[in-house]
């Protein structure tokens, strides 16, 4: 408690039990989707009191850099559904995860040749290159790799799903 008190914050944990082989294993599985259980602070300001884990800047980027790019271990195509489209079928979440009429706008503009993600646990930080543009609920946040200063995100809540303190709510 003194570490939470002092730290005005939380005590985050990390643990080594996972086998490389069984990421790479599991990462083809075609039912596996993909996500991130790591907030996503800003590397900047007061988010940087506390070091994070370093898939809160590099978790989609090095999946589709170094395990679909370079370790072929799923096509692109397979990885970017396992990323939006099926992780918003199996909890519920309607009118997202696609490119439909009425849906909305969430779509990352990326160059696979290039996508790679930089964080490390010594310096967990540090963003993920070949992501240009971002587009939220059809507002653009990211333009040429830069923030545009614009925050349409909003609570997204799938039914049932209670699977995170504050009423099943996610961002």
């Amino acid at each position: 408690m003194d570490l939470v008190v002092e730290d005005d914050s939380r005590v985050g944990t990390v643990y080594f039990i996972m086998n490389e082989d069984n990421v790479k294993r599991e990462t083809g599985l075609p039912w596996m989707s993909f996500g991130s259980d790591e907030a996503s602070p800003a590397p900047e300001g007061v988010f940087l009191k506390s070091q994070s884990h370093p898939r809160a800047y590099g978790n989609v980027a090095r999946l589709l850099g170094h395990y679909v790019r370079d370790g072929r271990t799923a096509t692109l195509q397979d990885a970017v559904r396992r990323l939006t489209s099926l992780p918003a079928s199996n909890i519920g979440i309607r009118q997202r995860g696609s490119l439909k009429p009425g849906y909305y706008g969430d779509v990352v503009v990326f160059d696979p040749a290039t996508v790679q993600d930089h964080a490390t646990f010594q310096k967990p930080d540090q963003l993920a290159t070949g992501v240009e543009d971002v587009f939220i609920n059809g507002v653009q946040v990211l333009k040429d790799g830069k923030h545009s200063g614009a925050k349409p995100g909003r609570v997204v809540r799938g039914p049932g799903w209670s699977g995170w303190p504050g009423g099943g709510a996610c961002k």
